[in-house]
């Protein structure tokens, strides 16, 4: 067994596993790569990293500095998990109505809470976020959405590691969040296999599911127009809250105990599979079900949990 320098050194490297029991094609093998056996527990370790190392790098970000960043998902608890290591004060804006585990992830690694209005959503935690850092000029803001970092961790490593795992790809599924990690894996994939199509999960406008934008509710993320998002993406697949728990269900079927933002994801990936002759899908799985299960996504009616999910932030 291999000895790692630290935790930070085990982002990364996760394992692909066959899910293809869940297709409706016979013809379509679907993947599945496991970001929740990050150490933080998500594929937002791997953005996290590359923010922080990079700002260390440029001299932006000092030994013992105060870190600030809005989120109410995994970025900040894969910043808090660094930090703590590093020896970084953070401090993250988040929005009152986050789970409660999300919000003892963070406690659990030291972190300051700042919150934020619940009918502001995580736009209104990043605005804040953003008028924070500006008073603070010391502090050192990541902007997630903004950082070039963020897609590049996936260009170089996801990416790869897919590649790699999974060398006849044709397909590449993962949800419009901050965009990172579908900007990254997907230009790294179509730079290498310019056939692999990239295909984006994002839910109806005005309804949410954890984790993920519709962009035309008016925010873009830089780092997805920086990207060439708009050419890059192939196609954009529309997966509704309901559809989201009934797949983050069906994920257990296959052994994945999976966050909301996955079952969405893997309902994507059903309807690609089913939606072409044949192929190999490989899906992003962002995290492990443990931050969930305050929602009753696995065991309460699914009429109250979809109603639930209205009201507060899972992911």
């Amino acid at each position: 067994m291999a000895l790692y320098r630290n935790v930070i050194d085990l982002i990364g490297d996760t394992p692909t596993v066959d899910i293809s029991s869940l297709s409706p094609n016979p013809a379509v093998q679907i993947y599945a790569k496991l970001e929740g056996q990050n150490p933080g527990g998500s594929v937002k370790d791997r953005a996290a990293k590359y923010m922080i190392e990079a700002a260390e790098r440029d001299g932006s970000l000092q030994p013992g500095a105060t870190i600030i960043e809005s989120s109410s998902g995994n970025t900040g608890i894969a910043l808090a998990m660094i930090s703590r290591i590093k020896g970084y004060t953070l401090k993250v804006v988040l929005p009152e109505n986050v789970s409660i585990e999300r919000r003892q992830a963070l406690e659990v690694w030291g972190t300051e809470i700042i919150p934020s209005p619940a009918s502001e959503g995580s736009n209104g935690a990043m605005v804040r976020a953003k008028q924070l850092a500006a008073e603070h000029p010391d502090w050192y803001f990541p902007y997630q959405y903004g950082n070039d970092a963020n897609p590049r961790a996936h260009y170089e490593s996801t990416g790869p590691e897919i590649l790699r795992d999974v060398p006849d790809i044709t397909h590449f599924v993962a949800g419009l969040g901050t965009a990172g990690t579908l900007m990254g894996v997907g230009t790294y994939l179509k730079e290498q296999k310019p056939d692999v199509q990239v295909w984006a999960i994002e839910p109806p406008a005005g309804e949410m599911v954890d984790g993920l934008k519709n962009f035309d509710e008016g925010f873009v993320p830089p780092v997805f127009i920086d990207w060439k998002g708009y050419d890059l993406l192939d196609r954009k697949m529309i997966v509704r809250p309901r559809e989201s728990i009934e797949w983050t269900r069906r994920l257990t079927e296959v052994g994945v105990f999976a966050g909301i933002s996955s079952g969405a994801i893997a309902a994507g990936a059903a309807k690609c599979a089913a939606a072409i002759d044949e192929g190999v899908v490989v899906m992003i799985v962002a995290d492990g079900g443990w931050k969930y299960l305050s929602t009753g996504a696995w065991t309460d009616d699914i009429d109250k949990v979809e109603a639930r999910a209205k009201g507060t932030i899972y992911f």
